[in-house]
C-alpha cells in the first residue's frame, strides 16, 4: 500500500516523522505523495495558529482523500482530541505511539476499527526512536531529548510533551555513527528542550564532544538552547570544537525583565547579556539567532521598547517574531492585561524590521571573504547553509551534500550570492 506524511512544526516533529517514515518503508509500504492509500499527518500545537492550521490540513485531507486511511498524531491532537473525533480520522494518537506506526495500521487494516489513545501522564519513559538515514533534508536531525518541565506562563508544550526525558546516550551514538555512514555530514541535535539532555552522568557537552571523534562527521548543530544552560563547560567546549558550527539558537522570548518574570523565565537581561558577550569573546563572528514573543499579557510600549532596545544591544543575526497566543490551560491565559491583536500586529512589524535590519548587517561581515557551505539544493544553480546558518547560492551545478568553499560577492533578497573557490 502507498502512503504518505504531512508534518507541521518543528525539527523533532520533522525526526518523529522520518522515523515513522522508515518503519513504514521497512515494511513494504510504499511512499507516494500523490496517490496515497494512508496518510499520516503530524500535528502541531505550539500556537494557535499552529492548531488552527493542523486541523485544517487534516479536514483537507480527510475531503480530498475520502478513501485513505487518515491517522493523525502529534501536539494538536495531544492538546484536543476532540476536533479531530469530530472529523472522524481512523487513527488518533497524541505523543505517544509513533513508534508503532506499523502495528496501529495493520491492526486497522486487519480490523476496520477506529482506534483512539492520547495518554495524558507527563511521567512516562523516551519513546525509543533511531532513524539511519533522513531523506528530507541533507542535514540529519536526531531526537534526543523530549519533554519540558519549566512550565513557562504561555507554553502548553510541557502539557502535551510531559516531562523532561533522554535518549540513552549510547543509542545516540550508534544512531550519528550510523547516519554519518549513510553520508550525512552534518547533524542537528533535537528537542523539545535539547540543553537538559542527561543520560548515564553525561550531558550534551558530554555528547557533543563524543561524536566529534567521527572523522566523516564535519558539522553538529543544536536546534535550540536555553541561556541557562550555557554553562562554562559548554563555553570551553564551543571554544576548543571546531565541529560545533558556528551558530546557536537561544530564546530570548522578551527583553524586558518584568515580562520576562511574568513569563516565568529564568534569566534577567543582565545574566542573558553577560552570557552572550562570553560567547562572543570566544567566536566573534558567531551567528546568534532568538526568538521572542511579542504582546505578551501586560507589555505597553514602554516594555516593548525595552526588548526593542535589548535585541539592538544583544545584536542577534535573525529573530523570529511570534504574536503572543492565548494557550488553554496555562498561566498567561488568565492575566487580565492582554494586549489587543491590532497592537501585536503593529509591534510584531515594527520588530520584523529590526530584524531584517540585524540580518542585513550581520550578512554583510561576509562580503568578500569565503565561506564552507553545505550544498542542500542542486539544479542549474545550487543553494546551501553555511556553518553559521546563512543561505549561499552559486551559479553552478554542484552535487547535494558537498561542501564547497565559496567567495561572497553579494546579496540578494537576504542570500548570499558567491563564487566557486577552485
Amino acid at each position: 500500500m502507498k502512503f504518505k506524511i504531512y508534518t507541521l512544526g518543528c525539527k523533532v516533529n520533522a525526526y518523529e516523522s522520518e522515523m515513522m517514515k522508515e518503519k513504514m518503508l521497512a515494511n513494504n509500504f510504499v511512499y507516494d505523495e500523490l496517490n496515497p492509500d494512508i496518510i499520516i499527518v503530524n500535528t502541531c500545537s505550539v500556537t494557535n495558529t499552529a492548531d488552527h492550521k493542523s486541523e485544517k490540513m487534516v479536514r483537507h485531507f480527510k475531503r480530498e482523500n475520502p478513501n485513505a486511511i487518515l491517522a493523525v498524531c502529534g501536539c494538536s491532537s495531544q492538546n484536543d482530541a476532540s476536533k479531530y473525533e469530530e472529523i472522524g480520522v481512523d487513527i488518533l494518537i497524541g505523543n505517544r505511539q509513533k513508534s508503532e506506526i506499523v502495528k496501529l495500521i495493520n491492526n486497522f487494516l486487519e480490523t476496520k476499527t477506529k482506534y483512539e489513545f492520547i495518554d495524558k501522564n507527563r511521567k512516562i519513559c523516551f519513546e525509543d526512536m533511531q532513524i539511519s538515514k533522513f531523506t528530507t533534508h541533507t542535514r540529519a536531525f536526531v531526537k534526543i531529548e523530549d519533554g519540558c518541565d519549566n512550565f513557562c506562563s504561555y507554553c502548553v508544550i510541557p502539557l502535551v510533551r510531559g516531562s523532561i526525558r533522554h535518549k540513552d546516550f549510547n543509542l545516540v551514538l550508534k544512531e550519528v555513527e550510523e547516519l554519518v555512514k549513510n553520508g550525512h555530514q552534518e547533524i542537528v541535535f533535537t528537542g523539545i528542550h535539547t540543553g537538559s539532555y542527561n543520560s548515564m552522568g553525561h550531558d550534551l557537552t558530554d555528547l557533543i564532544h563524543e561524536v566529534s571523534k567521527l572523522e566523516n562527521l564535519k558539522r553538529i548543530r543544536i536546534s535550540s538552547i536555553e541561556i541557562t544552560e550555557l554553562d562554562a563547560k559548554f563555553l570551553k567546549e564551543l571554544q576548543m570544537n571546531s565541529k560545533i558550527c558556528n551558530h546557536l539558537h537561544i530564546p530570548l522570548q522578551a527583553g524586558s525583565d518584568f515580562i520576562l518574570e511574568k513569563m516565568n523565565r529564568k534569566y534577567n537581561i543582565e545574566k542573558f547579556t553577560e552570557i552572550i558577550n562570553n560567547i562572543r569573546d570566544i567566536r566573534p563572528d558567531i551567528s546568534i539567532t532568538t526568538d521572542v514573543i511579542v504582546g505578551f499579557p501586560f507589555e505597553n510600549e514602554e516594555l516593548f521598547q525595552e526588548t526593542l532596545n535589548t535585541v539592538k544591544k544583544l545584536k542577534f543575526s535573525k529573530v523570529h517574531v511570534f504574536p503572543y497566543s492565548v494557550r488553554k490551560g496555562t498561566k498567561a491565559s488568565l492575566m487580565k492585561e492582554q494586549v489587543l491583536e491590532n497592537v501585536k500586529h503593529e509591534r510584531s512589524k515594527r520588530l520584523i524590521e529590526l530584524s531584517n535590519e540585524l540580518e542585513n548587517i550581520y550578512a554583510q561581515k561576509f562580503l568578500n571573504k569565503s565561506l564552507d557551505v553545505l550544498i542542500e539544493k542542486s539544479g542549474d544553480y545550487s543553494i546551501g547553509t553555511t556553518s553559521n546558518y546563512l543561505k549561499v547560492k552559486v551559479n553552478k551545478k554542484i552535487a547535494n551534500n558537498t561542501i564547497v568553499k565559496v567567495l561572497i560577492k553579494r546579496i540578494e533578497n537576504k542570500i548570499l550570492i558567491g563564487e566557486i573557490i577552485d
